[in-house]
């Protein structure tokens, strides 16, 4: 049983683009979905599907490479199950000089850290992609 669901999707990612594969699967999650959309929306994958089988769905993301070289470059995870990390609206900050994202759970559903200032919402800090 997997005690950190997103900590886990983002070592995969990581471990998949370190072996050049052109996708990969996990248990399929609301959270997951939601976390791999805005990926998918700021183009740091090439999509995502959602694959129903019997026992649990999967989560089907194509990774993305430019020039043969991963598109992500890292990726943090901040808030862990051990200790959880929330921000205000206000101390939401750029990643990277604006090169990266950070994506929080908010009231209103999981959100980019651009969204969430826009929106004027806080919620709890995720993680973090350049």
């Amino acid at each position: 049983m997997i005690t950190d669901p997103i900590g886990d999707f983002l070592a995969r990612i990581r471990n998949a683009q370190q072996r050049k594969k052109d996708y990969l699967e996990v248990p399929h999650t609301k959270m997951l979905e939601s976390i791999s959309n805005i990926l998918k929306d700021e183009n740091f994958i090439e999509s995502v599907e959602v694959v129903e089988a019997e026992p649990q769905s999967t989560l089907v993301v194509k990774l993305r490479y430019v020039d043969d070289k991963p598109v992500i470059r890292d990726l943090v995870r901040v808030s862990k199950p051990g200790v959880r990390k929330y921000r205000g609206y206000r101390e939401i900050s750029p990643v990277k000089n604006g090169q990266g994202i950070s994506i929080f759970s908010t009231p209103r559903g999981v959100v980019t850290g651009d969204e969430a200032l826009k929106n004027k919402i806080g919620g709890e800090y995720l993680c973090y992609i350049y």
